[in-house]
């Protein structure tokens, strides 16, 4: 599996092409969602790509402190459906906070989570703050990984 992390000014036209539509067929379709992901932070983000052969098959979106929150930010977490339970989201996350850390290690991560993936998060070392809340129709939670 081939893994990048790019900032956006560095992804080619087919990338960004292939986090769209990844995107796209997961939290919108998959999802049934109908909300605007192209949402004016994709060009301050790296974005952390998973590669199979040619197939974008996991990806991520870590945004620098108050570029979202007031804290750095992982977000739009996804593996493609074909390659789930096959712990490429733990590879995804375990890379995407090492990142983290090792470029903004002064940064807690905060994340909105939905709510049906706290273990997942949680055995990542996240917590829950707050009360869980609606996100485009779906149940999220504020969380909090403390640096």
């Amino acid at each position: 599996m081939r893994k990048e992390i790019l900032l956006f000014n560095k992804l080619s036209t087919y990338q960004l092409y292939d986090i769209l539509q990844l995107r796209s067929e997961v939290f919108v379709v998959e999802q049934d969602c109908v909300y605007q992901d192209i949402d004016g932070y994709d060009n301050k983000a790296f974005h952390v790509l998973f590669y199979n052969e040619e197939t974008l098959v996991a990806y991520s979106r870590i945004l620098p402190p108050g570029s979202y929150f007031k804290e750095l930010s992982i977000g739009r977490v996804i593996v493609k459906e074909t390659h789930r339970q096959k712990n490429i989201g733990h590879e995804l996350m375990k890379l995407s906070i090492d990142f983290s850390k090792n470029n903004y290690s002064h940064s807690s991560i905060k994340i909105s989570a939905q709510q049906y993936l706290i273990k997942f998060y949680e055995s990542h070392g996240f917590s829950i703050i707050g009360e869980g809340y609606l996100e485009d129709g779906i149940p999220h939670i504020g969380m909090l990984l403390k640096s």
